[in-house]
């Protein structure tokens, strides 16, 4: 294909983002319909369309990205980091709200509205990556791992916890993996994760005894979500229950494209819960497809750690695939009623606005990487 000639950096990783965009617009289009009749007289086109315009500025979003070179983004995320922390404490005190929680902000005169813990969560896993690069060999105790990295990741996680819980815990979980791949001892990552477990338990004592003193009284949603999902209640765990509902009658090949039943009954059924979807309409084959695809964009991150010489750039790939691959491994935990509900999207394919761009930002940074890297192969081509 003559397109594919214009696209640098893996063209695996373009070709996966092509394809799961593709499904996000089918899929998207026929889990809206409930929505449309709600807020739009039944005008589901007019969904497909403002979601398709999304992903085709998404689609050049990433190819912007990809053009620039990685190694810029080492100076900006020093700087992002630093202005994430403000404008977290802005969302928690002055955003707007939604479930309870104070997750967004709205820019002046457009109306649009983008969460500030998508910027601080791209922000400080380059970070990350970063102080790793700069500083990885002063990295060898305790001491130094928490000034350097702990304490920059716990003030980001902590600022995002009140509003997001999933996703301050994810991104957590996230640096760690980086820690592990940025040569951090073992057992420093042991003591903090050991650390993480006394401070988890004691959080969850704080939501189960004292709801009404978390800020953004979050705490009783967070009570109910563990509630139902282990007591197995059904009237409390009503979207599960419909999920379940969408994935068993859906069958090995599906309902057909456009024929879910259960969107009807799911009110995230284009965004939290469009997997369950997905398998109603395209069977759980396609369910597996969908995690394979995942898996390669996964493989294909690590590969450019395995190809590339320049530890920043490596860190930064390792650390958004990873990032993006688990968020979506959490996202189908949700549908099938393994975990649970945690409010994260399936990247790339839940129906959003500025989180498909952050998510084509990630990839396009990603494509950018691989992108120097086949320049470096050519050249020791050419030379040899």
């Amino acid at each position: 294909m003559k397109l594919f000639n214009y696209l640098k950096g893996d063209k695996v990783i373009w070709a996966i983002m092509f394809l799961l965009s593709l499904l996000s617009v089918l899929v998207v289009y026929s889990a809206v319909v409930t929505l449309a009749h709600k807020f739009k007289q039944g005008n589901t086109e007019y969904y497909l369309i403002k979601h398709f315009v999304i992903i085709a500025l998404g689609f050049g979003i990433a190819y912007m990205f990809h053009k620039i070179k990685y190694t810029i983004f080492s100076k900006i995320a020093q700087i992002g980091f630093i202005l994430s922390i403000p404008l977290l404490v802005y969302t928690l005190l002055k955003g707007v709200s939604a479930g309870e929680a104070s997750r967004w902000l709205e820019v002046p005169g457009i109306g649009l509205t983008f969460q500030s813990s998508d910027i601080a969560k791209l922000m400080l896993i380059i970070y990350v990556a970063r102080v790793l690069t700069i500083r990885g060999k002063e990295l060898i105790d305790f001491k130094s791992v928490f000034k350097h990295l702990l304490l920059p990741i716990g003030i980001i996680c902590i600022l995002i916890l009140p509003a997001n819980f999933s996703t301050a815990a994810l991104l957590f979980f996230n640096c760690l993996v980086l820690m592990f791949v940025g040569g951090i001892n073992i057992k420093i990552i042991l003591k903090i994760l050991a650390v993480c477990v006394l401070v988890g338990t004691l959080f969850i004592s704080w939501i189960w005894f004292g709801p009404e003193t978390i800020p953004g009284r979050r705490g009783p949603t967070w009570r109910a979500r563990i509630e139902s999902f282990s007591s197995g209640d059904s009237k409390s765990n009503y979207q599960s229950e419909q999920a379940k509902i969408a994935i068993a009658t859906g069958g090995v090949i599906g309902k057909g494209p456009g024929n879910s039943t259960q969107r009807a009954f799911l009110p995230q059924a284009s965004s939290d819960f469009i997997y369950a979807i997905i398998i109603e309409e395209y069977g759980l084959l396609s369910g597996f497809v969908l995690l394979f695809l995942y898996m390669i964009l996964l493989y294909r991150g690590i590969k450019i750690l395995r190809d590339n010489d320049k530890p920043f750039g490596s860190f930064v790939a390792v650390g958004l695939s990873f990032s993006l691959v688990f968020q979506a491994l959490v996202n189908m935990a949700v549908a099938v009623n393994l975990f649970p509900v945690t409010g994260q999207p399936l990247p790339l394919i839940s129906m959003g606005g500025t989180s498909i761009w952050f998510t084509m930002i990630a990839i396009g940074i990603i494509l950018s990487i691989s992108r120097s890297v086949e320049d470096k192969s050519e050249e020791k081509l050419e030379t040899a």
